[in-house]
């Protein structure tokens, strides 16, 4: 019902939330999230994009990513 209203498709207005390469760790784990529709990794808050309006990933969805994610996690 969403992509009947045009919700769901990009729009443009994510390339001023685009988030740089990050050097040394993950995008996940220095908090920047994808967007499957857009098709890009973005800064913003909040769980959704500003763009399309689709969810956010926040998590990799690899397991040997996952693994790094959650070794990261684990204070000793």
């Amino acid at each position: 019902m969403a992509s009947k209203c045009g919700l769901m498709s990009c729009r443009g207005r994510c390339e001023s939330y685009r988030a740089t390469t990050t050097i040394g760790s993950g995008r996940y784990a220095s908090g920047q999230k994808r967007c499957q529709i857009c098709d890009l990794f973005i800064m913003c808050e909040g769980n959704v994009c500003p763009c399309c309006g689709y969810r956010l990933r926040t998590k990799p969805r690899g397991q040997k990513h996952k693994q790094k994610i959650r070794a990261a996690s684990v204070v000793p």
